[in-house]
Parts: structure tokens; sequence; C-alpha cells
């Protein structure tokens, strides 16, 4: 039920028990401010098996990032029930930031999500202060929905994704 997806330079897999150790600490660290981060071990093991649940749930959920066989970050659609829609996220570890990995990630669950369920949109919440996430929705062609509801009541942009929305190379 949860699929395998490949890009051409990453592997994007159901999470492993093994992968829980780093992506507690990536929740544990500041890196993870954006997503009411740092939290402590047990908050990151119940966001870790949320992210497995999911799937099950929906019909959707988040995948690992690998590159080159090493754990790299994580990609997929949540709704928990204070998100007014289903959203997709992406994070990425150190050492692989940069790169370019959320988006080729992001564009890979947006278009797998567009094709295997009946969403006719998909939204990211996204910090306004989160630049580097803001860049990376809007090269995945996202739109900014300022009349869309938002999970907090202030600092939260929706970022609206369309079925093949057209990436965009920023300057």
């Amino acid at each position: 039920m949860i699929p395998t997806l490949h890009t051409e330079r990453l592997t994007l897999r159901p999470y492993r028990r093994d992968d829980f150790e780093t992506y507690a600490a990536f929740m544990g660290s500041e890196r993870a401010v954006h997503m009411d981060g740092p939290l402590d071990r047990a908050t990151s093991w119940a966001w870790f098996t949320n992210d497995v649940a999911t799937w099950a749930l929906y019909g959707f959920g988040t995948l690992a990032i690998e590159k080159d066989g090493a754990l790299a970050g994580g990609v997929g659609l949540v709704h928990p029930p204070h998100f007014p829609e289903p959203e997709c996220g992406w994070f990425v570890f150190d050492g692989f930031t940069g790169q370019g990995l959320a988006e080729e990630a992001g564009r890979a669950m947006l278009d797998h999500t567009f094709a295997t369920t009946d969403l006719e949109t998909i939204v990211s919440y996204i910090g306004e202060c989160n630049a580097a996430s803001i860049r990376v929705a809007e090269k995945l062609g996202a739109k900014l929905d300022p009349d869309a509801a938002a999970p907090e009541d202030e600092g939260t942009l929706v970022y609206r994704h369309f079925p093949q929305s057209p990436p965009r190379r920023l300057q």
C-alpha cells in the first residue's frame, strides 16, 4: 500500500524503524523550527508514527528521501485534524541542503498523489519567514492563496499546488 517512488537522483520509500534516530535528531534540532520544533523524542516518535499511519488512514502519507543509500529527509502529505486541507511538506537533513532535493522529492510526491487520489488541489502551509520552503513551493509551480484557511491564525502562508503545475525556475 505504501509506494516506493524513484526520481533521477532519489528513492522515496516507506520509513523503516531504523530511520527514527536520524528523524528524531532532526526534529530535536533548531532546523525543525518551521515544523513546531525542536521536539522531544516522545513527540518526534508520535510524528514519525503518524507519518507512517497516514497511509492507512488516507491513502497518502510521508516517505523517506534517500540519496545514494543515505537518509536525506522526508516528503509527503499529512492531514491532521487541525489542518483545513491535506498538506504537502518536505524537510531535508543536514548535509543534503542546497542540492534541490526538496523540489525533486516534492514534485514526485505531488505527481504521485494527483495520479492516485481524487484530490484536485493540495496545499503547503509555510511560515511567512521560511524563505527556503517558499522558494521550493514556487519552483513546484504553487501559487500563493491568500483566501485559503490556514491551521494558524497568523504567520502562515498557504501555497496551492495543482495537477501538473509547471515548474518555475527562480533567478
